[in-house]
């Protein structure tokens, strides 16, 4: 199982390259952790082209959590506008920089379970920084990553963490990081929710197809 998901990786990873690199990918290759996290954050409910316009609006006046912490709220509101739940996310990305400021010096910590102590930090924010921002191993499982799994029979599961745990099961330890980069370019545009274009995908045939009643 592990060699053929392997296999299919690289394929999906090839077909992908074209297309937009998802936001959060994009600004790790800043090697800024925090840079990564509040991407992450803005990304959430947020197509990546308005994610990517909004973070560099927002890493112009405040690429480190002393500067963001001095923004006003209503500033920070206006910078990040039009991202998803933009005025929630402005009060996060504040209550996160200043506790990076005083529980951990100015840094963002390394580990699952600090990253999970940030109000507004789940499990997919949290793996993402951890593979990407630290290049610590981890499995991001979004709603590409966990439908798409599901879909080409790798898994069987109902929910993101059963699929994260799965995955870690069978997808080779090397893979893990770039996972999420390589899917949810994928999902983003061959195998989409609904209707996937099954005519284009280069790995079709490696595909079980689960749960797919049209596709183009």
């Amino acid at each position: 199982m592990a060699g053929n998901i392997s296999i299919v990786l690289k394929i999906i990873q090839k077909q992908v390259k074209p297309f937009v690199t998802p936001s959060v990918t994009l600004f790790s290759r800043k090697s800024n952790h925090y840079l990564v996290l509040v991407s992450c954050i803005l990304s959430l409910r947020t197509k990546d082209k308005t994610t990517i316009e909004a973070s560099k609006r927002l890493f112009n006046l405040a690429d480190n959590p002393k500067k963001m912490v001095k923004l006003s709220q209503a500033k920070l509101e206006k910078i990040i506008y039009p991202v998803g739940f933009y005025r929630n996310k402005a009060r996060v990305l504040k209550e996160i920089s200043l506790r990076i400021m005083r529980d951990f010096t100015g840094r963002v910590p390394n580990n699952l379970d600090d990253l999970l102590s940030f109000k507004g930090v789940g499990r997919k924010t949290a793996n993402l920084v951890l593979g990407l921002g630290f290049g610590i191993p981890a499995i991001c499982v979004d709603t590409h990553v966990h439908r798409i799994s599901n879909r080409l029979g790798w898994v069987r599961s109902k929910n993101p963490f059963d699929t994260e745990l799965a995955l870690e099961k069978i997808i080779p330890r090397r893979c893990w990081i770039e996972s999420n980069t390589i899917l949810v370019g994928f999902g983003q545009n061959i195998c989409l929710p609904i209707s996937p274009l099954c005519s284009n995908c280069h790995v079709r045939r490696l595909c079980k197809r689960v749960g797919v009643k049209i596709c183009r």
